[in-house]
């Protein structure tokens, strides 16, 4: 039996020695020890298991404690952290505590930024060249991106801009043919037929010529880059559009083809100028199950390692599907419903809307602002467009929800879906900050539905009222709640169980659950208290605004962030009525409120229902913010969190 020589990496220094078979070997071992570790704690498994070889390549060709690797989105990172000394922390991938699934400066230095989102490799890589450029230093600057992600508008922004760099600079475009599901749009089909016309006999040659033409020594690299870009010019290759940019192009080649990746590394490393090198890698690659279907391995729970996938233990319907189901359901009843994603059909729950109506479906890739403006463009021709996007990506299209939905009171429907904090992916994913920012656009309407019934009336509401209409739910299981089936009416709250004491509970979104159990458990030590589903963040009900007129103690509990969200939004209105009435029971009862909810700090990878404890939303932290409360009354901490 051969001797594992993982276990002999512990850096980048290790592979240095190591011949070409024995990286093979490497690769190998890396494949598998990435799908065991994600089989037991759940990750990012189809990405990462087609970068291994181009991942021991720039670390064999490039010094990464001192050169600089950008990555675009990150989850693709895992053999890379194998390589720079965290294999024995795989244990704790994306745990509490653990090892984080993206990159991470605070784990590694060799980890440059934190990434999360799409598209900003390229740009942050310009920014890093620029500053070597400035000051002069040598280090050498390599993005990684891929073909989903640089038809991104950040990732045409910055070529656009390359320019400006005069050293340096190597741009790996990673072409699997795959985002989460196939890459959409015209560049996607324009590499796709690249990658069609070439055989893999096509692509040795390619490398070949590549590397008679740029030789590590002798001839002047600018002379040599103009005589491989002669050899090109009647091919079927993206170079036609990059070099339009007067970007060198080198490519397509082999991205599993350890010996020609690091030659062509080396080779490429001498050019003085920034240039794209164009490999083909197989998402999944390695494992059959993932290599059959990398869409459903993209992101797994933990799964048995034997062919047959399961996703660990199920929690049960989720937010998710009952969207897609209630979108479905209303398709078949009104033919103006029109759907659209940035590449996040599965996430979004878009599927069977898409297999049911692909006429009124539309995924433009990785390109949330251009989905926003295209459901803008859809409302002022009649139609009700519903665009799904997770929290954490909307944030990208600010500027367009303002200006061509908001500013023009366009019927457009948001449906954003991983609002809240969202486990183990962390800090790059929480959807926190939702509420602050679309709260304070005039027109907007933000509901948060608690349980299923009401994700099917906000939704029907939402494309029927006429106005911009946001609709945010977690990453959770949906539940129906039966002390919850009040009507539901345009801006009101449901006060779901009255209490007889001078506290209210009052709730957005499913942690009414939480409130409701913090209600069972007060009401065994004799305290009684009024639980409040809010179901809208904006507008807010005066019916909330009355409890302060009332001079009771209010506690406002969200799944967002305190700073700026619907607990600053309701202390604002009844300000705002305290002043204008003059009323000092209400600026009393004003000082007593508690805010629960996200601190103004990011927070750390976990479960789910561990982050709603760190923000004081879970039951238990309810119990205790009452039972504080009931205890000192004079002495409330107005910014619990």
């Amino acid at each position: 039996m051969t001797d594992r020589l993982l276990e002999t990496i512990h850096c980048p220094g290790d592979l240095k020695e190591l011949s070409i078979e024995q990286l093979k070997q490497v690769a190998a071992e890396m494949r598998d020890f990435i799908t065991h570790s994600v089989s037991q704690t759940g990750g990012h498994l189809a990405s990462n298991l087609g970068i291994v070889e181009l991942t021991i390549a720039m670390h064999r060709a490039f010094d990464f404690s001192k050169d600089r690797l950008l990555w675009d989105v990150g989850h693709q990172c895992y053999a890379h952290k194998m390589l720079t000394g965290r294999r024995d922390m795989f244990d704790g991938l994306r745990q509490e505590n653990g090892l984080s699934g993206f990159p991470n400066p605070g784990e590694s230095d060799q980890d440059v930024f934190s990434v999360g989102h799409a598209g900003t490799s390229i740009s942050t890589a310009l920014g890093m060249a620029l500053g070597a450029q400035h000051k002069a230093t040598d280090e050498k600057i390599v993005a990684l991106v891929g073909d989903a992600s640089i038809v991104n508008g950040l990732s045409f922004e910055a070529l656009n801009n390359l320019g400006l760099v005069k050293r340096q600079m190597l741009i790996v475009l990673n072409d699997n043919s795959m985002a989460i599901d196939v890459t959409q749009g015209a560049m996607a089909k324009y590499l796709s037929k690249v990658r069609l016309s070439h055989t893999y006999e096509d692509i040795r040659n390619t490398t070949t010529r590549i590397l008679d033409h740029l030789p590590l020594i002798g001839k002047r690299m600018e002379e040599a880059v103009e005589n491989f870009k002669r050899t090109l010019r009647m091919a079927i290759t993206p170079s036609r559009l990059f070099e339009s940019l007067n970007i060198p192009y080198f490519g397509p080649v082999d991205g599993h083809d350890i010996a020609s990746l690091i030659d062509l590394f080396k080779a490429l490393d001498h050019l003085h100028t920034p240039a794209i090198l164009h490999v083909y890698t197989k998402k999944g690659k390695g494992y059959e199950p993932a290599d059959d279907n990398p869409r459903k391995y993209h992101s797994t729970g933990p799964f048995e390692v034997n062919g047959n996938s399961g996703d660990g233990k199920s929690k049960g319907r989720s937010f998710t599907a009952a969207f897609g189901d209630a979108l479905t359901d209303l398709g078949e009843k009104d033919d103006k419903i029109v759907a659209i994603t940035a590449a996040m059909p599965d996430g979004t729950g878009l599927v069977k809307f898409r297999e049911q109506f692909k006429d009124r479906y539309y995924d433009v890739g990785i390109a949330e602002s251009v989905a926003v403006d295209i459901g803008a463009g859809l409302a002022k021709q009649g139609l009700k467009p519903v665009v799904c996007i997770y929290s954490t990506f909307l944030q990208r299209s600010f500027d367009q929800i303002f200006q061509e939905v908001a500013l023009q009171n366009l019927p457009v429907t948001f449906c954003i879906d991983r609002a809240g904090v969202v486990g183990d992916d962390g800090p790059t994913h929480h959807g926190l900050l939702d509420v602050g920012f679309i709260r304070m656009l005039p027109n907007l309407v933000i509901a948060a539905p608690a349980d299923e019934y009401e994700m099917q009336q906000s939704l029907a509401m939402g494309v029927d009222c006429g106005k911009p209409f946001a609709i945010r739910y977690p990453r959770d299981s949906v539940q129906s709640i039966a002390e919850n089936a009040i009507p539901y009416e345009f801006g009101k709250a449901a006060v779901v169980r009255e209490g007889d004491s001078d506290i209210v509970l009052v709730t957005l979104g499913p942690i009414l659950n939480e409130a409701l159990e913090a209600a069972d458990t007060l009401a065994k030590d004799d305290i009684s208290v009024t639980v409040v589903n809010a179901r809208f963040a904006k507008p807010i009900d005066t019916a909330i605004i009355n409890y302060f007129r009332q001079g009771k103690t209010v506690i406002i509990a969200e799944d967002a962030s305190i700073t700026g969200g619907f607990g600053s939004a309701v202390i604002e209105q009844a300000l705002q009525t305290a002043q204008a009435d003059n009323d000092d029971t209400m600026r009393n009862s004003i000082g007593k409120a508690v805010l629960l909810g996200g601190a103004d700090s990011f927070i750390p990878p976990a479960k789910r229902q561990r982050q709603l404890e760190w923000m004081g939303i879970s039951a238990k932290g309810m119990v205790e913010t009452v039972k504080t409360l009931k205890c000192q009354p004079e002495k409330v901490d107005n910014t619990s969190s």
